[in-house]
């Protein structure tokens, strides 16, 4: 078994400690020498209570932290040459928190069809995003 098929399957581990109702989202940052792991998964911030606004989905947006965001946060080794990866491609924001932080290789799970079709143009855009700063991707 590869070292990202290993990671990916950490990531869909993470995944599962999510607690949206609707999409479950993991993410594993490692380091250039591959002994520096951070994990992170979607949900609300620390601090915020997963109550009832997790079944209300506009309030679970506005209050969820991303799989990607929560992971680099996380991070507490330098994450500049570092591996994202991830059970979902990330959104432009997320995205752009990659690239400011360094990460030079992103991969994913491909996408499922219910996934593509509600978020396919926001992965188009955050791939394009990260193409122009030359982090590898695959997804």
């Amino acid at each position: 078994m590869s070292w990202d098929q290993r990671f990916l399957d950490l990531a869909l581990h993470v995944s599962s400690w999510s607690k949206d109702p609707s999409t479950k989202v993991g993410a594993v940052l490692v380091g250039r020498d591959k002994r520096q792991v951070a994990l992170g998964y979607n949900g609300f911030p620390s601090g915020v209570a997963d109550d009832s606004r997790l079944n209300n989905r506009e309030s679970r947006l506005r209050y969820t932290l991303h799989a990607e965001r929560n992971v680099l946060d996380n991070a507490t080794f330098p994450t500049a040459g570092s591996t994202l990866y991830t059970t979902h491609p990330p959104c432009c924001a997320c995205a752009l928190s990659i690239v400011s932080k360094g990460v030079s290789r992103v991969v994913s799970l491909p996408m499922d069809s219910s996934f593509r079709a509600r978020w396919g143009s926001e992965v188009f855009l955050s791939r394009s995003i990260l193409d122009e700063c030359e982090v590898a991707c695959n997804f």
